[in-house]
């Protein structure tokens, strides 16, 4: 069974557009080949990180919100670990009360970008 998962990793700020996105189309890949799906994800941008990692202070923060088995979880924590470009990230299972929270933000987002039009 397939359970939701929730991934915020940071990457090094050194990278360009082009340089971040084949960095999150390569773990979403991973999941999708893995018999996955890419539930929602976020781009947070250039933020300043609490503390200094690898004598940097500011990385791109991505989140991702994923369907996918447990074993798979371990094959994608390796490929973050093995890809120079991240810095930090943190994978979690999302327990039922995570999810309705998700499901509710996302539909209230997608009802102001509906109003603003």
């Amino acid at each position: 069974m397939d359970r939701r998962y929730e991934t915020v990793f940071i990457m090094t700020p050194v990278l360009s557009d082009v340089q971040m996105k084949e960095a999150v189309q390569k773990f979403k890949d991973l999941i999708e080949s893995s018999n996955g799906k890419v539930v929602h994800e976020e781009h947070w941008g250039l933020r300043k990180l609490a503390y200094p990692i690898q004598k940097k202070t500011t990385g791109f923060y991505h989140l991702m919100e994923f369907d996918v088995d447990p074993e798979v979880i371990q094959k994608l924590e390796t490929a973050y670990r093995r890809d120079e470009r991240i810095i930090r990230f943190l994978t979690f299972k999302m327990e039922k009360y995570a999810i309705e929270y998700s499901e509710k933000k996302k539909s209230r987002n997608a009802e102001k970008v509906e109003e603003e039009k």
